[in-house]
């Protein structure tokens, strides 16, 4: 019995008298049989069934069952044959009985009868079997990527990115872009992660640094008059990794527009963003109303800045509600300045194990609990309960239901404190409830602009002011923004959130040298210390510049999630691991002395 395949379209017919291949194996069908045929691929599976082997043979187009029997002249070399072997077949196409049909596969009305057989690559005992789904750790994965990338769904999973990425380039020459590619070896430049440097051997001593965007760039070439820029670009940044994150490299649509608003780069991204899910989602719902929510309210409301809006929880400040109450912890805490406390509706959570379940899932994540409140029928009305029911009274309670919209069977969880201190845990807590509650719509992608981002913040130690967020982002504004409170300050800068994920970043530019530089003042960085830092792009904005902006998307992320993939590396051919290190290839890797003395460097041990 044949097994199912997702794989590719094949390719037009070659010649019988090519050496390797007359069709693909995904190509033979009923109007081939009698037909001799020259296959080559893969032993995918063997079986013998009594004296007669059956022959799974797989190349990147899909599987054709071939058979061998003691009547063909290679069945002792077939004997031989094992999983993965590469081999090339000659023989006749033959239709399958009727109820031997697999409707799976594109082939599954014929085999094809062995005539004759060369070995083409022979393979070891393998460290990971291809055929199946069993499970291997990712450190032998990684390490043998070429055998990971034989199956089926690591196919799968790179011809979608390599559909994707086709797709978001015929979209966006639609849209009259220019595709430009920006240099890959450039100066150091501050952006919010550490810089890959890279040793230069013509002038001893200096580094330069791989991107880790083409954003003073493409910035650049709106000075240069170039209207619309796109790239599928490649980006390099030293960071730690994590499950939605690449620890070295990542792949982005980058692209910037002149004479633009916000809502022209979200009139531009939207259709391109929304067509790539259309197309590639699998029949999931797209959601085409696209909210703009401020970064403020985000962080109120979803207790994060790529919220996941398929969870219909909101959370709400109920701080007047235990001011001055009989609950003293919450009481307390509100005397405080800057604090607050925040409920996380609940809909049908109201019973006490999923109330004491939740309060464990705060305990884990570092909190010492969470108060709660559910609400249940006691045959001559509904009777609020749990500790804070009780502390607070009857008037309380009632007017925080009717608040949160809860009722019979609702329950309410509370978070007090300084926001920032309890904002993350509130976040994941409330993704928690959705999932548990059965709440969240996972077969659907929901979208939502961030918008409205604070510039600048307030060290609580030192209350110096430094930049929260982007500092190249234009003010809201302008001058005039910048001369009152820096902490009231935002950004014409954006997020765009998709199922709990960042998949967009942006921002309309600050391209007037005088406002950059007041905006750099304010943050405690002199006139000098931005021409030297970021002299390239300021000198050019003295002669001329337009206004521009524009954004990134992430393409590993977005196919990531049109994969159903909840880590990043199954959606990226060859990546590193936890450690950022390629097991495959033995990098990073030292380098000799020859290389030190040519680059005139010396390496330090490694402290303990």
């Amino acid at each position: 019995m044949c097994i199912g395949s997702n794989f590719p379209q094949a390719p037009p017919k070659g010649s019988l008298m090519h050496a390797y291949r007359s069709h693909t194996c995904a190509e033979l069908n009923a109007s081939h049989v009698s037909d001799t045929v020259r296959l080559s691929g893969w032993v995918h599976r063997i079986r013998d069934h009594g004296g007669i082997l059956f022959v799974d043979l797989r190349d990147h187009y899909g599987i054709t069952q071939v058979l061998c029997d003691p009547d063909s002249p290679v069945f002792a070399d077939m004997e031989k044959v094992r999983s993965e072997w590469c081999i090339r077949i000659d023989g006749n196409v033959k239709a399958r009985d009727p109820e031997l049909v697999n409707p799976k596969i594109p082939t599954g009305e014929v085999e094809v009868f062995v005539r004759d057989l060369e070995v083409l690559g022979a393979s070891e005992e393998l460290p990971l079997i291809v055929f199946g789904d069993q499970e291997y750790p990712e450190e032998t994965r990684l390490k043998y990527r070429f055998l990971d990338l034989r199956r089926e769904a690591m196919q799968n999973n790179m011809k979608l990115r390599s559909d994707v990425v086709a797709s978001i380039r015929k979209r966006m020459w639609g849209l009259d872009f220019r595709e430009f590619q920006t240099p890959i070896i450039t100066a150091s430049s501050p952006e919010g992660a550490r810089d890959f440097l890279v040793p230069s051997r013509l002038h001893p001593g200096k580094f330069y640094a791989l991107p880790q965007a083409p954003q003073q760039f493409k910035q650049l070439l709106m000075v240069s008059g170039f209207d619309k820029y796109f790239q599928i670009a490649p980006c390099f940044r030293d960071e730690d990794p994590r499950a939605d994150r690449s620890p070295t490299d990542f792949y982005q649509l980058d692209l910037e527009m002149s004479f633009v608003s916000q809502q022209d780069v979200f009139d531009t991204i939207q259709p391109v963003l929304q067509g790539i899910f259309e197309e590639f989602g699998g029949g999931r719902a797209v959601d085409s109303e696209w909210p703009q929510i401020s970064y403020r309210d985000a962080a109120l409301w979803y207790g994060t800045d790529k919220p996941d809006l398929r969870n219909p929880i909101k959370m709400q400040d109920v701080s007047e509600h235990f001011r001055g109450s009989g609950f003293a912890i919450f009481a307390k805490i509100l005397e405080q300045d800057g604090t607050e406390i925040r409920a996380i509706p609940a809909p049908t959570g109201g019973s006490r194990k999923f109330c004491d379940r939740m309060n464990a899932f705060a305990q884990k994540e570092g909190l010492p609990g969470m108060g709660y409140i559910f609400w249940r029928d006691q045959g001559a009305g509904m009777e609020a309960a749990g500790p804070l029911a009780k502390n607070i009274g009857p008037e309380r309670t009632e007017a925080i239901r009717e608040q949160l919209g809860l009722g019979i069977g609702d329950a309410a969880f509370f978070l007090g404190g300084k926001a920032k201190a309890f904002e993350a845990v509130a976040g994941k807590a409330r993704v928690e409830i959705g999932n548990e509650l059965g709440l969240t719509d996972k077969d659907r992608f929901a979208f939502a602009w961030i918008v409205d981002f604070p510039i600048y913040e307030k060290d609580d130690e030192t209350g110096e002011i430094d930049f929260e967020h982007n500092p190249f982002s234009m003010p809201q504004g302008g001058m005039d923004a910048l001369n009152g409170d820096p902490l009231e300050v935002l950004g014409y800068q954006y997020d765009l959130a998709c199922n709990g994920y960042e998949l967009v970043s942006g921002a309309i530019r600050n391209h007037r040298p005088e406002i950059m530089f007041k905006a750099f003042e304010i943050a405690g960085y002199g006139e000098d210390e931005v021409k030297k830092r970021f002299g390239g792009m300021v000198n050019a904005f003295r002669f001329g510049a337009p206004p521009h902006g524009g954004c990134a998307a992430g393409i590993d992320r977005i196919v990531m999630l049109l994969a159903d993939e909840q880590n990043i590396r199954e959606v990226i051919l060859f990546p590193m691991n936890q450690r950022a290190e390629d097991l495959m290839m033995d990098a990073p890797s030292a380098p000799t002395n020859e290389q030190l003395r040519e680059l005139r460097l010396r390496v330090l041990p490694p402290e303990d």
